[in-house]
């Protein structure tokens, strides 16, 4: 009796939070966040779990009617988590039992708990659907008392955000989206190594903040906050909805445009009742009830919690580090102890607090007012000069990344190849793998400073972290960095003869994505040489082609992570060990992608649309093919380009069409990450396209943007036949400094007119 009553208070909740809706600021206005009354079932379901049952139980229920639930399971005190998941796995087993049991078409004689468990289903449910619920039953953990907990915590964070909603124009109602991600707790990591308030993974995170091994700014909750706000404002751009644009949060930006495309709606109650990905599952179709749940709950708290006593913002003193130095020292030096500096300090990393590292230079130092002595300003120039570092502590070893040579890390770091070839002993300069430990020489420099531009035509790193294998073919793809001479040293040619083989009018000249002879028996190939895309000038930005090898994240990713547990939510939210939200694990659906609005899946007739940075012979490789043979099946001349937007038919009769999308999205994700490892996005401005005005034009000599992240940022834009007067999207970007990082960068487009 007491359940039913309590569950029939959080229903006649949900009428009484639509009642203060126009009157409190942070609940949902239906005009941005709808609460279609089709989905009210499953926003009672997680008001339930964030306000009634706590993480010592949790509901044991149907994946796709949440208002079917069959028990509150409670979870006996001190078992291990292996012992917690075979506790639910046998209250699912005696439920299953029963649904077994009663679609063999039993309704006579059946005892209590069955009579309760087929009215769950009404009196019309037939056989097959019984046996289907058998095989979709799943446990929720409950969070309410997670969620007071993060309410609580809220409001030092919370009108900080509320500000910066504001001055972005965006929904205030966005400030309850932690709840749903961290429960509002900034320093935590899922298991799948997103980070902080908001929960950013590593690669969208690095779009908008520093993420490093020095500087984590996902933990820090104010640029976390920024960032957040920036992305979501980019999925609403995107996405032209509220409820995609927050389910594209989890799911990705070009997920809900594929979603909205096949189903030919942007209305979220088809797109959660109706549509069908292998990575559209439980996470993502329940993301933006969940919120709406949270919103509701966050909204009137003292109905759900009481009365309670909410953390107060701290008011802090920030000043930017005007050089490198130890946190012990400057502690002294300003008049506060080392723990109050790392608390108001989360984004800087273990490495800096175990003296390996200094505060970095240009790092926005903060410090609780209350806590100092005298200004802030005082206390920095008080530390010694002879503490006072003007470069970073020199690494002992440095572990390779997605996108490094020797030669790449010999250049950053002021030593020889031949140095770093025989101090760790290498048997080939041209083998070194993701995760690898190099040693560096005592004298090893520190990396040079970023330049000032963006000039891609002139960059020398080279993303590949192995040279391609010679294939069969005798042919090379030309990569990110190459020149002439480096792919005749490569394959023990002279320049001449590279130049002869491949008919080349300039010696000086050739693209990212080309495909070169670079053996005589190439020769007979030669008409089948891959053609560049249309603005071809952008593939100066390209990486290699992705390899199947390179599939599996970079060990790098996940080298600073703390991971504390498993998601305390059915997203990749991350809580406390031991409190897995259920037996479905929160998966990202385009690893690294999530920002990205491409769609670089394989429709179901095979064919794929063509996007910026690709070529047939990037299809070719990834297929197993020669490009003759899609030529053939697309119908494409000899040298007849393939265009952006392009839709190609492929083969997929060597690889299948998941294999292709996972080294696509590699690819991608590799070129993009590499990016965004020197380029931060800290805004946007709207031009409107002018006489003359051309995508070249705009994304090399007036806003110097990849065509890539033009494309991205205005995705329904024919940026290929631009007419005059064309409101285009173009995202702000700055430079990270080599040693100082983010907050040290320089403006990319400050001195583009916005036209």
């Amino acid at each position: 009796m007491k359940r039913l009553l309590r569950t029939l208070m959080i229903v006649s909740a949900t009428t009484l939070v639509v009642g203060v809706f126009a009157t409190n600021p942070t609940s949902a206005a239906p005009r941005d966040f709808p609460r279609p009354a089709a989905l009210e079932r499953d926003v009672a379901f997680w008001m339930r779990i964030y306000s009634e049952v706590g993480t010592d139980a949790g509901l044991l229920h149907d994946t796709r009617n949440l208002a079917i639930v069959y028990e509150i399971t409670k979870i006996p005190t001190g078992l291990s988590s292996r012992a917690r998941e075979r506790h639910t796995d046998k209250r699912k087993k005696h439920y299953k039992t029963i649904l077994r049991k009663l679609a063999k078409g039993k309704r006579s004689g059946l005892t209590k708990e069955e009579k309760r468990v087929l009215a769950l289903f009404g009196d019309d449910v037939s056989n097959s659907t019984l046996k289907t619920a058998a095989s979709r039953m799943r446990f929720q953990l409950g969070q309410a008392n997670k969620f007071r907990a993060g309410i609580i915590r809220s409001g030092a964070y919370k009108p900080f955000i509320l500000t910066n909603l504001r001055e972005m124009n965006l929904p205030l109602e966005i400030a309850n989206l932690p709840h749903v991600e961290s429960s509002y707790t900034p320093s935590v990591y899922s298991r799948v190594g997103a980070a902080g308030l908001w929960q950013f993974t590593r690669s969208t995170g690095r779009r908008f903040m520093q993420v490093d091994h020095v500087v984590d700014e996902r933990l820090d909750p104010y640029r976390a906050s920024l960032a957040a706000a920036r992305l979501l404002e980019q999925n609403f751009r995107v996405t032209g909805s509220w409820p995609l644009a927050i389910t594209a949060y989890n799911h990705g930006a070009s997920g809900m445009r594929r979603a909205a495309r096949k189903l030919g709606t942007k209305d979220i109650t088809r797109i959660v009742r109706d549509y069908r990905s292998r990575t559209f599952g439980f996470a993502s179709r329940n993301f933006y009830v969940e919120f709406l749940a949270a919103n509701a709950v966050a909204s009137n708290p003292d109905f759900y919690f009481g009365p309670l006593v909410l953390d107060q913002p701290i008011v802090f003193d920030t000043i930017d580090m005007p050089y490198y130095a130890k946190p012990s020292q400057l502690a002294t030096a300003i008049g506060v102890d080392r723990a109050t500096l790392k608390e108001a300090n989360p984004a800087l990393r273990p490495s800096v607090w175990r003296g390996s590292k200094h505060i970095p230079k240009g790092f926005s130092l903060r410090v609780p007012r209350a806590a100092l002595p005298r200004p802030l300003g005082q206390g920095i120039a008080a530390l010694p000069k002879n503490q006072q570092h003007a470069r970073q502590t020199r690494d002992s070893n440095y572990v390779v990344r997605r996108g490094d040579t020797l030669s790449t890390i010999a250049q950053r770091h002021h030593v020889g190849v031949s140095q770093l070839v025989a101090l760790n002993g290498l048997k080939s300069r041209n083998r070194i793998r993701i995760g690898q430990k190099i040693k560096l020489p005592p004298d090893a420099a520190k990396p040079k400073t970023a330049t000032a531009s963006y000039k891609p035509a002139k960059k020398s790193s080279r993303v590949a972290i192995t040279p391609a294998t010679l294939p069969e073919s005798g042919f090379y793809t030309v990569q990110r960095g190459d020149n002439l001479t480096h792919i005749a040293d490569r394959f023990g040619l002279s320049v001449a003869q590279l130049v002869a083989l491949n008919e080349l009018r300039s010696r000086n000249r050739i693209g990212v994505g080309q495909r070169l002879r670079v053996t005589a028996r190439a020769a007979s190939e030669a008409a089948e040489a891959t053609p560049t895309v249309k603005n071809h000038p952008d593939a100066e930005a390209v990486l290699s082609p992705a390899r199947s090898a390179s599939l599996s994240p970079s060990p790098s990713d996940f080298a600073d992570a703390e991971i504390l547990g498993d998601a305390g939510s059915a997203n990749a939210g991350a809580i406390d060990p031991g409190l897995a939200a259920s037996d479905e694990s929160p998966t990202e659906p385009s690893p690294g992608l999530l920002a990205d609005p491409s769609d670089y899946t394989v429709a179901s007739n095979g064919t794929v649309l063509v996007q910026t940075n690709e070529t047939l012979g990037h299809y070719a490789e990834w297929l197993g093919l020669r490009t003759s043979r899609l030529r053939k099946i697309n119908g494409l001349r000899f040298e007849e380009p393939v265009v952006v937007q392009q839709r190609l038919r492929l083969d997929f009769s060597q690889v299948t069409p998941e294999d292709f999308e996972r080294i696509r999205i590699e690819y991608h994700r590799s070129l993009q990450e590499a990016f965004f490892a020197e380029w931060e996005i800290e805004g946007t401005l709207i031009h409107r396209v002018g006489p003359g005005d051309s995508l070249w034009i705009l994304s090399t000599r007036r806003f110097d943007v990849p065509i890539w992240l033009l494309r991205q940022y205005n995705p329904d834009v024919n940026l290929d036949a631009l007419s005059t007067g064309t409101k285009l999207t173009v995202p702000q970007l700055r430079q990270r400094d080599a040693e100082t990082g983010a907050t040290g960068s320089v403006a990319r487009n400050a001195a583009a007119a916005a036209g």
